[in-house]
């Protein structure tokens, strides 16, 4: 590089930069991003469109079917050519949303109307997931093809560029029923969500039309139409009270409740069949409720249950719980409604995106958009339609016309040299040039003044079209355009005859798809389940050494205090209105009721003290055990692993949490020894390298159960403590050590904290 080029560069980077710099508080520009960023998922991804009731992904996979040709009446296409021409042309946000959105579509159990026919495994309602795409097809329902994609040729909605404008997208469907009440809609958006309920298609569209008739029609009234939502599950909503307000404020809760039926079975018992879910159960909720309903009558909160089953078939749902001779049947029921999800919530939000914005709406509201987009679209498809058929009534009026004058026309093109020359003479009457028989033809020609379109017409026009049966029907044809031209004229011109249109094609739609409702509505009494008093009376607690549990009877204990004791780990006496505490070495305690424990014969075994309380039998060893009721009265001295000691008052771990943090520990350290402090004197700890400790407890601080505590003994870096002793009272207490008794009553009382005394 020479010197002046070396030049121009130092010359060019020191030159002042400051006026292109754009100085902008961050805090600003972070809000700025951050609230164009929540808009774009708001708008283009998580909240459907008021108009179409349909999300971007949904729009864009039912367009690019319309694309594909995927007609009702034509060959299923695999799923996986779908997914990717959808994504490839108009949604680049991966393949998986893309055939979640279709499978959504095509699952009758999720939508009040399906919009997608689905051939292969798309799922089902017990929550197994849809086969891969490469397997499934798919094709558009026939309700999609004439109710949502019917008029995407005539030019009623606006098309946009895709997001590389390479191909234009609808940016709305031009959907002929208000979808977003129809099949509901959900989604998670930035600092909001949806939750809109499916609704019955008739009752839809009969609230639409009611609208149409009366736009002053108040909510309250369209709920006269419109009863409330209709889940594809069935099921029963028992706050009817509450819809006026729900649907008013565009927000609230629903009650659902599955549906029941009691039958008698033989010997005299009885069943209850589920046959419908509520709607929030759909997919694990059902395996989960069968596992709730286990747990209760493993809890023994409900002892009339002898076996629970699912006979769901493709049938519909049949969950069967078999109950014991001379059992309540109705009690049951309730206890199943007020315990596990067969009464559930759901939240209404009817958060939608109007006008490029997300707004909550009244039932209302989503009708004024609904018949507003409506008009927009009639309007629109019958102003094109008109100019269509005025074009179309020009070129017949001209064919007509040329009809009458065919000899003349003839003639003119047999004397024109070339289609210029003719076509000016059809429409300004120049005869300059052309060759004619007589004058008269020439001055007849002269007066011709036909329109460029006709003219055109005219002059593309087959000699089969002079045949006499042909002019008869182009004069038909004729009358036929003016007839249209006429409504069309009327449509647009009038509001209510416009207003009948539209309300004549919602009712031909509920006529031909509209089905019965299958959610119940009413009106019913909250649970309330009168506990049964507990009589409270003496058991005795037992845990063998596998970790199963179960309480006996004291009279049966007492007469095999023996057996009992040498085939259980924990065994004490315990009132059944106590709770079981379970101090672990993770420094955890867990507590049990003492009523959830089965009540067993000597010889049965007990159940899995896991399934009663977070305690895992895998993954932590058990300190100490004991009722609650001695731990609520003494102080609890604590000891590590690592060396470090407190007392806490036992009132701390007297809780309704099953699971508490007893003392807080450092990494790698766990609990040694947890045992009542109330009577004792010293404490005593011996390291795994021999070093014993003994200190006097009141030297230990009283802390508070999240406390690490204080160090007890100091241990060299590979040391640990390997047994610590509470002393108390003035006897003797012995111990084996390396071979030898070792009273540790006779140990040196020394200070707190220190190294101890090595022991040979």
């Amino acid at each position: 590089m020479d010197k002046s080029a070396k030049t121009g560069v130092k010359a060019d980077s020191g030159r002042d930069n400051s006026d292109r710099i754009i100085r902008t508080d961050y805090s600003e520009l972070m809000q700025k991003n951050y609230i164009d960023y929540a808009m774009s998922v708001i708008v283009s991804r998580a909240l459907p469109d008021v108009r179409d009731g349909l999300k971007p992904v949904q729009r864009r996979v039912l367009y690019d079917m319309h694309e594909l040709g995927t007609r009702f009446d034509r060959p299923y296409r695999k799923s996986a050519r779908i997914v990717g021409d959808t994504m490839g042309k108009y949604h680049p946000h991966g393949d998986t949303s893309i055939y979640e959105s279709l499978v959504v579509m095509a699952q009758d159990f999720k939508k009040g109307q399906v919009l997608v026919d689905g051939h292969g495994n798309f799922g089902s309602i017990e929550g197994d997931g849809a086969a891969a795409m490469r397997y499934t097809e798919a094709r558009l329902m026939k309700i999609t093809q004439e109710v949502f994609l019917a008029d995407l040729d005539k030019d009623v909605i606006d098309f946009v560029p895709n997001f590389d404008e390479t191909e234009k997208e609808p940016s709305v469907l031009p959907v002929r029923i208000p979808n977003i009440l129809v099949n509901g809609s959900d989604g998670i958006a930035v600092g909001m969500s949806t939750s809109i309920p499916p609704h019955n298609l008739g009752e839809v569209i009969d609230a639409a039309v009611a609208y149409i008739r009366n736009n002053d029609i108040t909510d309250e009234e369209l709920l006269s139409c419109l009863h409330g939502p209709d889940f594809p599950t069935g099921g029963i909503i028992v706050n009817k009270d509450d819809l006026p307000r729900i649907y008013a404020t565009g927000n609230g809760k629903l009650r659902i409740r599955g549906k029941t039926v009691i039958e008698k079975t033989r010997g005299g018992r009885q069943q209850i069949v589920i046959t419908e879910i509520p709607y929030t159960m759909i997919g694990s909720g059902i395996g989960k409720f069968l596992n709730d309903v286990a747990s209760l009558a493993e809890s023994r909160v409900i002892t009339d249950i002898t076996d629970i089953s699912n006979q769901s078939s493709k049938e519909g749902i049949r969950i069967v719980i078999e109950l014991k001779k001379g059992a309540d049947p109705e009690q049951i029921r309730n206890i199943l409604y007020k315990k596990t999800k067969l009464e559930d919530t759901f939240g209404m939000n009817m958060l939608v995106v109007s006008d490029g914005r997300p707004e909550t709406m009244s039932l209302r509201n989503i009708f004024e958009a609904f018949t507003e987009f409506r008009f927009e679209l009639a309007n629109r498809k019958y102003r094109n339609l008109l100019t269509k058929d005025l074009e179309k009534k020009e070129i017949e009026e001209g064919l007509i016309e040329a009809c009458d004058v065919i000899d003349l026309i003839i003639e003119i093109l047999r004397g024109s040299k070339d289609q210029k020359m003719a076509k000016d003479c059809l429409i300004f009457g120049n005869t300059e040039g052309i060759r004619f028989k007589t004058k008269k033809s020439q001055k007849m020609a002269s007066q011709l003044r036909f329109t460029e379109r006709q003219a055109q017409a005219i002059l593309d026009m087959r000699l089969v079209k002079l045949i006499g049966l042909e002019v008869q029907a182009l004069i038909k044809q004729h009358e036929e355009t003016l007839a249209r031209i006429a409504e069309y004229q009327r449509l647009l011109s009038d509001y209510d005859a416009m207003s009948d249109d539209i309300i004549g094609e919602l009712l031909s739609i509920k006529k031909e798809y509209a089905c019965p409702r299958r959610t119940v509505i009413e009106n019913a009494d909250e649970i309330i389940l009168e506990e049964k008093k507990v009589v409270e009376e003496e058991v005795v607690f037992a845990m063998d050494r596998f970790g199963y549990v179960k309480t006996l009877d004291p009279s049966v204990y007492e007469k095999n205090r023996e057996a009992a004791d040498a085939d259980n780990t924990y065994i004490f006496r315990v009132m059944n209105t106590d709770k079981i505490c379970i101090f672990t070495n993770t420094g955890k305690m867990h507590t049990v009721k003492v009523i959830d424990i089965p009540q067993k014969r000597l010889r049965d075994k007990g159940v899995p003290v896991d399934n009663l309380s977070n305690f895992s039998n895998k993954s932590e060893d058990i300190v100490w055990i004991s009722p609650i009721s001695e731990v609520r009265d003494s102080r609890i001295f604590f000891a590590t692993k690592q060396g470090n000691v407190k007392v806490t008052a036992g009132s701390e771990f007297d809780t309704a949490n099953r699971t508490v943090m007893a003392t807080k520990l450092q990494p790698d350290d766990s609990l040694l020894l947890a045992t009542p402090a109330d009577s004792m004197e010293t404490a005593v700890l011996i390291s795994e390298s021999g070093y014993s400790l003994r200190f006097a407890l009141s030297e230990v601080s009283e802390l508070k159960k999240g406390a690490v505590g204080v160090r007890g003994i100091k241990l060299a870096d590979d040391d640990f403590v390997k047994n610590a002793y509470l002393l108390g009272g003035s006897g003797e207490f012995a111990i084996e050590y390396n071979g030898k008794k070792l009273y540790l009553n006779r140990l040196k009382i020394a200070k707190r904290g220190g190294k101890g005394t090595k022991r040979s």
